[in-house]
Parts: C-alpha cells; structure tokens; sequence
C-alpha cells in the first residue's frame, strides 16, 4: 500500500467525472520577454518575437547543427526559472493580483499531463514536475535533464532551426528567445501560462503572396542589426535587491493574435493538424506555417489561420480535457497534503503519476512571495 506521502494517479480515477463542457475562456495577453545572450542572466522586457519575413521563391536551407537549448529558461537562471516570468509580469502589470491565480505552469507542463491523460495526443512518456503551493496558488515547473541538444556537423537532423533563420528577423540584438504570459480560465480554474514563441506576422505579411526577395531580404535583415547596434544606449530597470537578473527595456508588445508557430517536415511525411494542435490549444496561438522540403529545400510557404480548427479540437476532445482540469485540481489538492511542495513523476511506459512529498528550495526570490501578501484596493 503506497505511503500517505505518495500518492498514485490513474488516467480511469476521473472516468466518472461529471460530463460539463469544459474551454479556454477569458484570455488575455499579460506580459513577454526575451532572452539575451550574456554573461549573466539578461532578459528584455516586453521584448519582441522575431519578424516572419520569408524570402520570395525556393530555398535551400541547410541541415541543423551546433548545439540548441531546450529548456533556456533552467539553462540560463537554473536558480530560479519562474523568476523571469513575474518580473516581466509585473513590470508590465504592477497591480496584477496574483492571489487569483490557481496554476503558474509553463506550455510543456500541460502537455505533459495532457499526454498522461491521453497518449495519443502527445508523444511524452517520461517527465518529471516540481510543484510549489503558495497560499491558494500552485507553480508547477518542468525538470529536464537534456537541456540542450548537440547536434554534430554532418549528423541527420532536421532543418526547424535554420529554416527560422532563413524566414525570420530578429528585433532586438542578442535575443535568443522570445516568451510570452497569458493567462485564462480553464475547467472553473484560473492559469497563468508561459510559452515560446516561434514569431509574428507583422500587417500585410500572410504568406508567399507577399513575400520578399532575397536582396530585399538581406536588406531589412541588416538594416534591423544596424538598428540595434547603433542604438545610443540601454534601459535598465530597477529591479529589488533579491532580484538576480539583469532586465532591459526593450522591444515592443506584439498581440496575442499576431503570434506564429512554425513546423518543418520532409514533403514526404505531411503534417497533420492533430499532431500539434494540442500545443496550439495550450498557447491559443492563432497562426501556423507548415513549411515543407525535399532534402532541405523548400517551397514558399503559407501561413494559416489556425483558430477554427484548434476551437474544433477542443470540441473533439471534451472528455480528455475535463480529465485534464480533474487532473490538475487533484495536483493542487495532493500538493496541500503534502505541505506546499511536491513532485510528480511518470516512468517510461507507466500507466500512473506519482506525487510524493518533496523538500528542496523554494523557487521564487523571496520578494516574489510577497505579492501573495499584498492588500489590493478595492475599486
């Protein structure tokens, strides 16, 4: 019999869950930022995503290599990598009150669950989370051990990172990434969510139909470096002293409903809406490109509209997502129990979660916990 200490979770304990309809409502666009390649943790907040600006005609892109991050926000503040999310929320939005708040997670966190829920939907097996309570809120963190990927010169690989170069401008010198926080409800809870985001479609830029050459290309690409490097000089903001980062003012705020995710494919192994729209779900990211090569070459390619069919999903899978809103309120429920910090894990091929007490360091600077504490005015 398991321990009080651990408890065990199975996709059927929510099989006789009240049959509501369960959505994303409510969503709002509340902060971003990007990071910056530095010697110590730096951050530009709103920042800006890179620009979608895709070069008229074929492309030959080379094939990935070097070494990629894959999980930036542990590699580059391993100490805390909520941290950057509540700094750039609150620089955005000081009066935001997170006491309204039941779920901080990121992206990849939902899709975790979701994929314990139904492994149909996403391809994870194994994944471990930490889980913090404070007050009614919990902060639910990704663990990773691979954090970044090398890929060797001449090793079969794909072509994501490079086609991004290729199609995209960056706006703000150094960046390596750009984030975004929004929050919504979801199954009577309320979530903070972070996600990466691959880019923007600026106005009158849709897809191959407005594209540009590739001198023209190149020109904005360096016109938009000169820009940053010639700039007089850089806002720093004033940060507490608990804070361990260094955070410029820089970029400009880009809609929710400008954002792009990017997917690449060999032309013969077409990609199939359901095989990412869950991801789109999580973001509510309202654009896609699709882009597809023969042996690295690509043709133009088109963004879409992704709204009507991610809105479809949701509909189609009703009775995952009500498990997954069970799923998430049992978290929080189990993380009370277990005094306000837990992990979760899932082995290989289990049919089960396990949640155990935990006792590490907490994950925010201290001064972060004090927004919990705060008297908000009443209006």
């Amino acid at each position: 019999m398991a321990s009080p200490q651990i408890v065990e979770i199975f996709p059927g304990d929510f099989d006789d869950i009240e049959a509501t309809s369960v959505s994303i409502n409510d969503v709002m666009h509340l902060s971003s930022y990007n990071w910056i390649e530095a010697r110590t943790p730096t951050i530009a907040v709103p920042g800006t995503p890179a620009c979608w600006s895709p070069p008229r005609g074929p492309q030959q892109v080379k094939m990935d290599s070097g070494v990629y991050l894959i999980a930036e926000n542990a590699i580059r503040h391993p100490t805390s990598p909520f941290e950057p999310l509540f700094r750039a929320l609150y620089l955005e939005n000081p009066s935001f009150d997170i006491r309204s708040v039941d779920v901080v997670t990121d992206r990849n966190c939902i899709r975790q669950l979701l994929s314990f829920i139904n492994p149909g939907l996403e391809k994870t097996q194994r994944f471990t989370l930490h889980v913090e309570l404070i007050k009614n809120t919990v902060i639910i963190c990704r663990v990773e051990k691979k954090k970044r990927q090398y890929i060797k010169p001449g090793q079969p690989s794909g072509f994501g990172h490079n086609f991004e170069k290729r199609y995209t401008i960056h706006q703000i010198k150094g960046s390596t990434s750009h984030h975004r926080i929004i929050s919504y409800t979801f199954g009577a809870l309320k979530l903070l969510i972070r996600h990466e985001t691959d880019g923007y479609v600026a106005a009158g830029i849709a897809g191959h139909s407005t594209t540009v050459n590739q001198s023209t290309h190149d020109h904005l690409s360096s016109k938009m470096k000169s820009v940053s490097l010639s700039q007089p000089g850089i806002y720093l903001y004033t940060t507490p002293p608990e804070c361990k980062l260094t955070i410029r003012k820089a970029g400009e705020p880009v809609p929710l409903a400008s954002t792009l995710e990017i997917k690449t494919r060999t032309i013969k192994r077409p990609l199939a809406m359901k095989d990412f729209a869950a991801q789109l779900w999580i973001s509510q990211t309202p654009k896609l490109v699709r882009a597809y090569h023969t042996e690295g070459k690509f043709q133009p390619p088109e963004v879409e509209d992704a709204i009507a069919v991610v809105k479809s999903w949701e509909d189609l899978h009703q009775v995952d997502l009500r498990k997954l809103a069970a799923l998430i309120r049992k978290i929080i429920e189990v993380t009370k129990e277990c005094g306000g910090a837990a992990t979760i894990k899932r082995e290989p091929q289990s049919k089960k979660l396990t949640i155990e007490m935990a006792h590490r360091d907490r994950m925010l600077p201290m001064d972060l916990y004090d927004k919990w504490n705060e008297e908000k005015p009443e209006l």
